[in-house]
């Protein structure tokens, strides 16, 4: 975000839960209105006059608007490059932070993994420096540095700088130069008034470049778009000049979908002063790609009370489903990955749509630093230097792979986690005909390192990689990188992470700016090559940020696979719940316990047809059988177990007692047999209740009795609860007389803790301890509740040994399952 044109303010947005279904939604600013224009041709067309005050309606809620210029430029290698105009020091920052509406969501994170694995991550294949300050007389931060490679290219985009390198190399092929370069003799503000937040991406289905930013008098109201006419970056370009309208059109990114290029804005009111909402637009691809005129399409933005959402951007040869709509993701502040999808009909616009498809549960988070959004700690440098960490959206990019048996999508963004920033990243599958599901989701927060601004990609063999800064008190801060392979356990990071590069220097001043974005791409030749670019410092500075790129290739990738891996979670059928510490097990012999969320995952098996069954104390085992594993594929088997109903026996009383150590030794003395059996209004009496005025469980000083025999029958594998009932009553209710009792389920070796009842009457009452809820701080076993093992021991208790305590019956229920 250079310093050319006003700051963005933050997104202050307040969210409401469930958004629900959003058709054709409303633009929710003034438009300039219009007739309704029929399609000429295959695609309908709006002309640059109607298109110069902003998208025109076309029924039903959809808006269209015209480029309101575009041509065909030379080769930019013959174009003298533009360094960007000197510009006084600044970095663009003003009322970005806060808001009196900003979402600022705080649950517990059960989704941490909080060690780091052990280093397995691949090193570096090439490593060098992008575009650093002022390497284009740009005096901005922060750089928002971008990039992408292609068939032979590596291109890097910051503000306000473009660069071409050889892939095979490094060897650089063009710049830095000004992106202005680009929109040189095109006139209008692409070519005199750009203003940053550059995107380039690799258009793979076509083999062709595409190079944007915004641009505006003051305020960015326009979109400047560049195709290029070859796979070469350093050619010639088709460029477009698209008016959005009047509104502040922020944070615009963008992706490739077989029928547009999609892209999402954080719209402000022109004073960039009221959020409005999230506006998703689409470019007609077709057309752009021919470099004849061209439209794009809108709905409006969505509101103030909906939170910032990213494009998916298509990775692989492989194409989504013929005909699926592009996904849009939202950063989860209500809870939920939201998912939008979006519909174009270039013939009949008023026919496109714009829906809200799925909401999966995204597991709770608190946001970092809510308040100030800078708060990264440097080496070396003071708090008020913290730096930005952008925690309140989705990180670019959004990426979509389709592997053929399942459609993913990975994104992530950044969370407050152990104290310090996290990485949330996430699989989402069957985005776009569903039922979508979270697949897979953890905070990366494995030490007490920050890390932060992340982007996240898949290979074309399904493993992970993400790209991330990272810093501290105690380092500067650094490029890191760290991933999994298809087949680790699911919701790790399991490779560990490696060090791309590490800065030599922290950043002051720059009003704590950094980012906004980093970006991960995966080489379209071998669909295995992650290339990642991102911001450091060189030494203490102010705008002098530094930009490296780097490319490594997970093991294993391009190589034909010889297994496959089974994976899914067990969950409890009534509450729907995962759960936690069951047993699955394959027919052949290995098994593995649930985590936290009830995932479990096999790796490395065999293909063929394995029988799976999940198991867990107080539920119903399940198999499933003929499970179909084939080499390279990841094979889902879900169990939903049923929980076995409750039973609670008893009361059941003992057969047998005798006087516990301490005390006089005596216990229930008098009459002890009353107390076998069950209530029969005869009681055992101890007469002096022990030899000192303790009140505590604990003391040997007071009269005990063990009580024993019971017989509770059978009982299930899992015990919920003892409840103890006692009936008696004491001869005096001064000295606070009560009676203790504690368990044990090993005859008598070892107790539970005690509990105690109210202050006893001098009449027969009922008391009762426990609950059928409540297993006294211990798991029991069936067989630690026989009649052989079982034990109560009661403890007379008072300010007094001169009391009597009579006990007609002592009562234990069970409730099992």
């Amino acid at each position: 975000m250079p310093q050319t044109r006003p700051s963005r303010p933050a997104v202050a947005a307040a969210l409401i839960a469930g958004i629900g279904l959003v058709a054709a939604v409303a633009i929710s600013t003034p438009r300039r209105s219009g007739p309704e224009l029929t399609a000429p041709g295959n695609h309908a067309t709006v002309s640059a006059a109607d298109s110069a005050n902003g998208p025109v309606a076309m029924g039903n809620g959809v808006f269209m608007g015209g480029a309101i210029r575009h041509d065909t430029s030379r080769a930019l290698r013959s174009i003298p490059g533009h360094p960007v105009r000197a510009l006084p020091a600044g970095d663009g920052q003003g009322a970005e932070d806060g808001g009196p509406d900003r979402t600022r969501p705080h649950a517990v994170d059960t989704v941490v993994q909080s060690t780091l694995a052990s280093p397995a991550m691949p090193g570096t294949s090439k490593n060098f420096d992008g575009i650093g300050f002022p390497g284009v007389s740009c005096n901005c931060a922060p750089p928002d540095t971008n990039g992408e490679v292609g068939l032979s290219q590596y291109v890097q985009i910051v503000n306000e700088g473009y660069q071409v390198w050889d892939k095979s190399t490094g060897n650089v092929l063009l710049g830095p130069v000004g992106i202005s370069t680009i929109w040189s003799g095109f006139g209008g503000v692409c070519q005199t008034n750009g203003s940053g937040d550059p995107v380039v991406l690799y258009d793979q289905l076509a083999n062709r470049w595409l190079v944007s930013q915004f641009a505006g008098v003051s305020t960015p109201t326009d979109e400047c778009i560049a195709i290029s006419t070859t796979s070469d970056a350093t050619g010639a370009y088709y460029r477009y000049d698209f008016h959005l309208g009047t509104n502040f059109y922020d944070y615009p990114h963008l992706a490739v979908w077989p029928d547009g290029y999609y892209m999402s804005d954080n719209v402000f009111n022109s004073a960039g002063t009221t959020y409005l909402g999230p506006q998703p637009f689409v470019f007609d691809r077709a057309r752009m790609l021919q470099g004849l005129s061209a439209t794009f399409q809108t709905v409006g933005a969505l509101g103030s009370f909906v939170d910032p959402f990213l494009p998916a951007d298509l990775d692989g040869p492989t194409l989504p489903p013929a005909g699926a709509p592009a996904d849009f993701v939202k950063w989860p502040g209500n809870g939920t990955y939201q998912t939008y999808h979006y519909h174009a009909d270039w013939v009949t616009p008023g026919n496109s749509t714009f829906t809200s498809f799925a909401s999966p549960a995204a597991a709770g988070f608190s946001q970092l630093c809510p308040f100030s959004r800078a708060c990264v700690p440097q080496l070396g440098q003071a708090s008020s230097s913290n730096l930005d960490a952008l925690a309140d959206r989705l990180m670019f990019r959004l990426t979509y792979r389709n592997f053929g048996d399942h459609e993913s999508v990975v994104g992530n963004f950044t969370v407050s986690s152990g104290g310090v920033a996290g990485i949330r990243w996430f699989e989402l599958r069957n985005v776009t005909n569903g039922p979508e599901t979270v697949y897979q989701q953890s905070t990366y927060q494995p030490d007490a390192t920050w890390r932060w601004m992340g982007s996240a990609a898949m290979d074309g063999t399904g493993n992970l990689a993400i790209g991330f800064n990272a810093s501290s008190s105690a380092i500067y801060p650094q490029l890191r990188y760290a991933g999994r392979l298809a087949g680790d356990p699911l919701n790790t990071l399991a490779q560990g992470e490696a060090t791309l590069f590490a800065g030599a220097g922290s950043q002051s001043g720059t009003s704590n700016r950094w980012g906004d974005y980093a970006d991960l791409t995966v080489d379209p030749v071998d669909d295995c090559t992650f290339w990642f670019t991102s911001e450091y410092y060189s030494t203490n500075a102010s705008f002098s940020w530094r930009t490296r790129v780097g490319a490594f290739t997970m093991p294993g990738c391009g190589s034909s696979p010889t297994t496959g891996s089974i994976a899914g979670r067990v969950t409890d059928s009534v509450s729907l719940g995962g759960i936690p510490g069951a047993t699955v097990s394959l027919s052949t012999g290995p098994s593995a316990t649930t985590d936290a969320s009830g995932a479990y995952s096999f790796t490395g098996l065999a293909p063929a047809s394995y029988d799976v069954s999940a198991s867990k104390a107080g539920y119903t085992p399940k198999t499933n059988t003929g499970v179909a594993v084939t080499a390279g594929a990841t094979t889902t088997s879900d169990f939903a177990l049923v929980p076995i109903p409750s039973t609670t026996v008893g009361p059941t009383y003992p057969t047998t007692s005798t006087a516990g150590s301490g005390g006089d030794g005596n216990g229930f003395e008098t009459n002890r047999a009353a107390l076998w059996g069950g209530p029969d209004g005869s009681a055992a009496r101890d007469v002096n209740s022990g030899t000192s005025n303790s009140t505590s469980c604990t003391s040997a000083a007071r009269d005990r009795e063990v009580t024993s025999g019971y017989a509770f029958g059978s009982l299930g594998s899992s015990i919920l609860g003892i409840q103890v009932e006692l009936r008696g009553f004491v001869s005096s209710t001064k000295s606070g007389p009560r009676f203790c009792v504690q368990l044990s389920g090993d005859g008598g070796a070892t107790w539970t803790a005690g509990k105690s009842t109210a202050s006893l009457g001098t009449t027969l009452a009922t008391y009762h301890l426990g609950s059928v809820s409540d297993t006294w701080a211990r798991t029991w076993t069936a067989d630690q509740l026989s009649s052989t093992n079982f034990r109560v021991r009661i403890i007379d208790l008072a300010n007094s040994t001169s009391r009597t305590f009579s006990l007609d019956a002592i009562g234990v229920s069970i409730t099992s399952r």
